[in-house]
């Protein structure tokens, strides 16, 4: 059994915001990218180019119909690994493959002594692991290590790559055991929550809920009475000349 470390200096993790998350993948490409050629590189396809993306993903997106009538809404759900404060499947190791850093938190797999055993992906209940058939070794999210801490990157580019990439900024990287951070506060202004906490995994990762719809219904515009003559009148010599081609 792999031990765990009795407490870590830093817990860095992200913090996902679902009322803004579009499901547009951007994530899920960007880690694809970054990754590939990185430390835990290549990510292998089984089928590139099927509808089941079957391979290595370390951020996967799932979108499902929340609510009924006209309260129903579509919320997109990434998932990845939660980098947990006492994760299983670092214990269940039984080359010590898995482990966690004490420095920041960050859940990793060494690959150089991982023996496929998926023992790991047995234990995590949030299906965070990803078996890489073709090299034969367990992979996961790490936080785009071999990003985060390269000093030859400008410092606002130190973040996982799925964060820079996100086009609707609905992902957020800090510290998030220092309750004055902004990703802590944040969370705290939100309601963050964590991912089946009952469990006793203590995940690191927060997700904010989707907000109430209703309390952001835009308010009638005002009618801003007829357009000037000088705007008017070459919109409409416009729209005659689209409309008689």
């Amino acid at each position: 059994m792999t031990s765990l470390p009795e407490r870590t200096e830093r817990k860095l993790g992200l913090v996902i915001d679902l009322d803004t998350c579009v499901g547009c993948h951007a994530c899920a490409t960007a880690c694809k990218s970054w990754n590939g050629s990185g430390v835990s590189g290549p990510l292998s396809d089984i089928n590139p180019h099927s509808a089941g993306a079957e391979g290595v993903w370390f951020n996967r997106i799932h979108s499902y119909e929340a609510g009924e009538g006209e309260d129903s809404r579509t919320v997109h759900f990434p998932r990845s690994c939660l980098h947990c404060e006492t994760p299983a499947c670092v214990t269940v190791c039984p080359t010590g493959a898995s482990y966690k850093r004490a420095e920041d938190g960050i859940v990793l797999v060494n690959h150089d002594i991982c023996i496929g055993c998926q023992l790991c992906a047995w234990a995590c209940p949030y299906g965070a692991r990803e078996f890489d058939e073709p090299e034969g070794v367990m992979k996961k999210c790490t936080l785009c290590v071999d990003r985060i801490y390269n000093r030859s990157m400008p410092e606002a580019e130190r973040v996982p790559a799925c964060v820079s990439a996100c086009p609707t900024r609905a992902r957020h990287f800090g510290d998030l055991g220092d309750p004055g951070s902004d990703v802590s506060r944040l969370v705290a202004e939100r309601g963050g929550v964590a991912l089946a906490p009952e469990l006793g995994y203590a995940p690191v990762n927060r997700y904010l809920p989707p907000r109430d719809p209703k309390r952001f219904e835009a308010t009638p515009p005002k009618d801003p009475g007829p357009l000037p003559s000088q705007i008017r009148n070459p919109l409409l010599r416009w729209v005659d000349r689209i409309l008689s081609r």
